[in-house]
């Protein structure tokens, strides 16, 4: 039977209870049925993300694979449907699924993933090139992002009120108007969801593949939420802020092919909603003393920032 890594354990512990110590002392079981199952064998240490196990295997007739089995949570109901409907297009490939017990089996990447890249231009290329290949007709079972638009408006008006904050009143109107504009009505494409350059992994059947999709559809801008709050401490050390974070926005515009200003009006949105985030409950990084207060403020700086209209595309490199 496999050993579950101890900082796995104990962070599902802490984060679901009861019910998490209870799947864990399932797991290795679980992990054995499945590898009879789909006639696997173990084939290196078991890693982990946060909150799910991968465990390198031999397939016994066609070789390198991970099998992912991950906590039951409605959060990661749709990513086997979502690597479906890819089939490897950018994306790692489904070789099997297991819905009852969240457990895939999939093409082995490698372990080295974007967020390596120190190249902000070459790791805002690489992820808007994958979204752009991600974009592809959403399957009706997926949930449409834009029908969680009326909760992110409550949320929005909810935090504003009820938190001390540094954001103006015009940053956070800013995010509202995103939500009127572009959040109500959506296209019916597939988004990854949560596409940070820790799910770009190398690989070898092409250069980058993603991972962890959360599967919705919506608009293929919206995912530059998730890669600029992962890059966003990056900036910190950059001479010209202004200049570094529209940059960022004009390179991975053009690889995804979407219109830049949207871009930017889904980003600040991103980034309002991260500071209240951050205000509530912390940062997966710093749950809270004052390394959270630095990035709560840092990323009221990057929303009041992108609030602001004159942050136009670059005329050049």
């Amino acid at each position: 039977m496999i050993d579950v890594p101890e900082a796995f354990a104990q962070t599902t512990v802490e984060r679901e209870g009861e019910s998490g110590a209870a799947w864990l002392d399932e797991l290795p079981g679980i992990v054995d049925e499945l590898l009879g199952q789909w006639e696997c064998t173990q084939d290196g240490a078991v890693l982990h993300g946060g909150v799910g196990i991968i465990v390198p295997v031999r397939r016994r007739s066609e070789g390198a694979a991970v099998l992912k089995v991950s906590f039951p949570h409605p959060g990661n109901v749709h990513e086997p449907d979502a690597l479906a409907a890819w089939s490897g297009r950018g994306s790692v490939e489904l070789h099997a699924r297991d819905d009852a017990r969240f457990a895939m089996l999939l093409e082995r990447a490698r372990a080295s993933t974007l967020a390596e890249t120190a190249d902000s231009d070459e790791a805002a290329a690489v992820a808007g090139r994958i979204s752009r290949r991600l974009a592809v007709p959403a399957p009706p079972e997926l949930p449409r992002l834009q029908h969680q638009a009326e909760a992110w408006e409550r949320g929005l008006r909810r935090d504003a009120q009820e938190l001390p904050h540094g954001l103006s009143r015009h940053a956070v109107d800013a995010a509202l108007s995103t939500v009127h504009d572009l959040g109500k009505v959506q296209p019916d494409v597939l988004v990854h969801g949560d596409l940070h350059p820790g799910n770009i992994l190398r690989a070898d059947r092409e250069p980058w593949l993603t991972v962890d999709p959360k599967g919705y559809a919506g608009d293929p801008a919206y995912e530059i939420g998730a890669f600029l709050k992962a890059r966003a401490v990056t900036f910190l050390g950059a001479g010209d802020l202004h200049g570094a974070v529209r940059r960022t926005l004009d390179v991975f515009a053009e690889a995804a092919e979407v219109d830049r200003e949207v871009l930017q009006h889904w980003a600040q949105f991103h980034l309002v909603r991260a500071s209240f985030s951050g205000r509530r409950r912390g940062f997966r990084i710093a749950r809270a003393g004052a390394r959270t207060d630095q990035l709560t403020g840092y990323a009221e700086q990057l929303a009041e920032l992108l609030t602001d209209p004159a942050l136009p595309a670059s005329t050049g490199p």
